[in-house]
């Protein structure tokens, strides 16, 4: 899911900043540019870590700008079609449940949460299962696997992850917490 990358690129800086050090304008240019950028490759780029290397400036002709190569390392969110991850409920509605990854939401359809039926408690803001009466509610972690992803480059905001907590020892952590328990009491 999160990863270190190096990465080569060129970046243009502007003649207004000329006459200053010129690692710390790239570096802060680096972070305007690249800091939450959507790669297909890459995934979300969460932060630029460290500016390894610049190159000589070339100017081209008709822009007052100077172009540098660079390469630099930057920690990338890339989510993966059946990994588990874990992430906080940020907002219950009416078909699910929205689920912070990090960088990125992602949906959790109500029939992806538990065999169980479930109802939505507009008023508290929850789900709760008919039969075990477990609650989702906001602000509640999770464990799920990601199983629909769509990641759109030039449209990040439309991209789309999927999840399930459907299966042993997926769910609400609080939920796998109380398995754990009654297995230990029952001495399995």
């Amino acid at each position: 899911m999160y990863a270190r990358i190096k990465v080569r690129d060129t970046v243009r800086v502007p003649p207004s900043k000329l006459g200053e050090n010129i690692e710390e304008v790239i570096s802060e240019l680096l972070w305007e540019n690249f800091e939450g950028r959507l790669d297909k490759e890459y995934g979300v780029i969460v932060g630029i870590e460290d500016l390894e290397e610049v190159g000589e400036g070339r100017i081209i002709a008709g822009d007052g700008g100077v172009y540098f190569d660079v390469v630099f390392t930057a920690i990338t969110f890339k989510p993966v079609m059946q990994e588990v991850v874990e992430g906080v409920v940020n907002e219950i509605v009416e078909f699910g449940a929205f689920v912070s990854l990090g960088p990125m939401d992602a949906l959790l359809h109500m029939s992806q949460i538990t065999d169980e039926y479930l109802n939505f408690d507009e008023k508290n803001k929850r789900l709760v299962s008919r039969e075990s009466k477990k609650t989702l509610e906001e602000g509640d972690v999770v464990r799920a696997r990601i199983v629909a992803l769509s990641l759109k480059e030039k449209e990040p905001e439309k991209s789309k992850i999927g999840l399930t907590m459907r299966q042993p020892w997926l769910g609400a952590l609080k939920w796998i917490a109380d398995e754990k328990k009654k297995l230990q009491e029952s001495g399995e």
